[in-house]
């Protein structure tokens, strides 16, 4: 299944892809996050992310263009009911001060229905979005 969701965001895209293009700073946007660790770095890193409930995600960066400001990692080990989950964040200029956040997931619902598993990445997402604006310090 697919989930796909978009923000605005009142700051320059490179500010933005600033913040997401630093794979082990996740625990400062997502609050459910209480801490990431690395090893590695660039495509290939693998970063443990420690959720606040003590539930642990491993992901890998996939693929990075700074270019293109467009980025993509695979969860490779979680004990979430998600399954080949595969997630790309890309940030689009809409002018200098404004830009375009878009995050979306492919992944396969692991023992819940598809509208369990929607929730679990729609609810990240949210959290990122308002996380990113919170340290850009563009909060509506």
């Amino acid at each position: 299944m697919r989930v796909l969701m978009k923000t605005e965001i009142n700051a320059a895209s490179a500010e933005v892809w600033k913040i997401i293009s630093d794979f082990n700073l996740t625990s400062k946007y997502i609050d459910a996050v209480e801490s990431s660790d690395m090893e590695g770095s660039g495509v290939g890193a693998i970063r443990t992310l420690t959720l606040k409930d003590g539930v642990q995600v491993v992901e890998r960066l996939e693929s990075m263009d700074d270019q293109a400001k467009i980025l993509s990692y695979s969860i490779i080990k979680s004990a979430l009911p998600i399954d080949d989950y595969v997630s790309t964040m890309k940030v689009r200029d809409i002018d200098n001060n404004r830009c375009e956040l878009e995050w979306s997931s492919i992944f396969t619902p692991r023992g819940v229905s598809e509208d369990e598993a929607e929730k679990i990445p729609e609810t990240i997402y949210a959290m990122g979005f308002e996380g990113i604006k919170r340290l850009l310090g563009t909060e509506k």
